[in-house]
This record gives structure tokens, C-alpha cells and sequence, in this order.
């Protein structure tokens, strides 16, 4: 899994293009302050494993990011950019669903991008070291 996490200070997107025939009809954008938004990307690899212990690695990681930038504020992003490798749509969608349920939990206040849309970002992100960071879990 490749995830690159960066703190916004403001982030908003517009459905643009589905491009999943099974995803739900999607018209209405969001937008986000003060918050930490993951582009992930779910590799064929991450599927040989528990999707459980998938889960944990990426929370755990979006955790310490958050805390690292003093906020309680997550945005899942299904990403599809950052390696050749994908895993299917099926285990990708459980995933983001179980981790955002774990964040919940963990008294996060989480939202997921609509899965299966090509999207039109707005993205304001400060530059210092600790608000961009890439990993591969």
C-alpha cells in the first residue's frame, strides 16, 4: 500500500467523471478545514494479507500523522496514482470502510472521497516539513 498524507488547511472536491459503473450516483462536492487527507493507493500485494492487519498498519499510520499535525480531522482518498499495482475494487472499498470505522472509534472525525469518481480537488496545504509525508505500509 502507498499512501502519500498531507495536512490541509482547506481541502474540497466536485464529483467530475464515475468511473466505476458500480458506484453510487454521486452529485454533490465537499469541503474540509484543518484536516489530514490520505491518497492511497490499495496494491494487488496488500490482498495476500489479512485485511484486518492492512487496516491496523494504515490507521495507525494516519494516527501518528494526524497527532504529528495537531488534528483530530481525516479524509480517506482512494488514490490510484502512486503504483502500477492495484488490488481489486472489493477489498480496496472494505478497507477505506474499516479504517474509517476504526478512526471513528479512535474519536476521529473521518470522511471518505466518493469511491469510483475521478474528482476536481481544491487543495490549500501549508509547507512545512511534517504536513506532506509518503509511505509505503
Amino acid at each position: 500500500m502507498k499512501v502519500l498524507v498531507m495536512y490541509v488547511d482547506e481541502f474540497g472536491y466536485k464529483p467530475a467523471q464515475k468511473n466505476l459503473e458500480s458506484a453510487k450516483e454521486i452529485t454533490e462536492g465537499a469541503s474540509f478545514n484543518d484536516s489530514i487527507v490520505a491518497f492511497i493507493q490499495v496494491e494487488k500485494s496488500d490482498e495476500e494479507k489479512d485485511v484486518k492487519s492492512r487496516e491496523k498498519k494504515l490507521v495507525n499510520h494516519l494516527k501518528w500523522t494526524a497527532r504529528k499535525n495537531n488534528c483530530n480531522k481525516v479524509i480517506l482518498h482512494s488514490f490510484a496514482h502512486l503504483s502500477e499495482s492495484k488490488a481489486s475494487v472489493e477489498f480496496t472499498k472494505e478497507l477505506f470502510d474499516l479504517a474509517e470505522k476504526r478512526l471513528r472509534n479512535a474519536e476521529f472525525t473521518t470522511a471518505q472521497t466518493p469511491f469510483g469518481y475521478f474528482l476536481d480537488l481544491e487543495i490549500k496545504a501549508p509547507g512545512f516539513s511534517l504536513a506532506r509525508i509518503w509511505a509505503t505500509l
